[in-house]
C-alpha cells in the first residue's frame, strides 16, 4: 500500500513520462485488444460519452499512437488504433488464450488508473466507481486487489466489488482520504470530464 505524499506523487499520472504500457488502463475496463499473426495488435474501446473518446485519443497520441474516433454499431463513440507492433506486448501480457486476463506483475499506477477512469470511471452517490468488463469476469477480483494495493480500498476490499444490481460490475472507492488519493493519482480532469472526475481533484490541484 502506498503511504505518504512523496509516494503518491511518485506514482501519480503526472509524475512520469507517458508510455505505451499505460494503455493497459483501458483494458482494466471494457477495452479490448486483439493481435494479428503475432506481429501487431489493435486496441479499441467503446465509450458512453464523446469527451471520453476524445480524451483517450489524446492520451494515445501522447504515447505516439494514433487512434481514430468513430462510432460503434450501436452508435456510441468508439476509439480504435490501427494494428501496431508496439501494442503487441500489451496484447500478449493481457491475454490468456482468447481470454482477457490481468498480468501477474501488473501494478495500477496513476497513468493506468487515469486511462481506466477516462474509459469508464464515474462519480457515484457515495464515492467513485471504476467500471469493470462484464465480459471478462475473471479480471474482477485481480483488479480489485490492484486497486487495494494502490491504497484506494480497504485490504479486505470484497465489499467494494459491486455487482450489476449496484451499478456494476465495478470497484467502488469511498471515503475522503481514498477519494483524495484517487484524485492525486489520476491528475487533473481533462476538458469535459469534470462531472465524472473526483471532486477532490480541485482541492488537490489547489494544494
Amino acid at each position: 500500500m502506498l503511504g505518504g505524499v512523496a509516494q503518491l506523487s511518485f506514482f501519480s499520472a503526472e509524475a512520469s513520462a507517458p508510455c505505451v504500457a499505460d494503455l493497459a488502463g483501458v483494458l482494466c475496463g471494457h477495452g479490448q485488444i486483439v493481435s494479428f499473426a503475432d506481429t501487431a495488435a489493435r486496441l479499441s474501446v467503446v465509450t458512453d460519452e464523446h469527451w471520453r473518446a476524445d480524451a483517450l485519443a489524446e492520451e494515445c497520441a501522447e504515447r505516439g499512437i494514433e487512434a481514430e474516433v468513430t462510432s460503434s454499431d450501436g452508435g456510441y463513440p468508439l476509439v480504435r488504433t490501427a494494428f501496431r507492433a508496439d501494442l503487441l506486448a500489451v496484447a500478449q501480457a493481457w491475454s490468456r488464450g482468447a481470454v482477457k486476463a490481468v498480468p501477474a506483475g501488473f501494478m495500477l499506477d496513476g497513468a493506468a488508473l487515469r486511462l481506466w477512469m477516462l474509459a469508464c470511471g464515474r462519480r457515484a452517490e457515495r464515492g467513485y466507481q471504476l467500471q469493470l468488463d462484464p465480459r471478462a469476469e475473471e479480471t474482477h477480483e485481480p483488479l480489485l486487489r490492484r486497486v487495494s494495493a494502490a491504497g484506494l480500498v480497504s485490504a479486505s476490499g470484497q465489499a467494494n466489488l459491486l455487482g450489476p444490481r449496484a451499478g456494476g460490475p465495478a470497484v467502488r472507492i469511498a471515503g475522503v482520504k481514498r477519494m483524495r488519493r484517487l484524485a492525486e493519482l489520476a491528475g487533473r480532469a481533462p476538458v469535459g470530464a469534470e462531472a465524472q472526475w473526483p471532486a477532490e481533484s480541485r482541492a488537490v490541484a489547489a494544494s
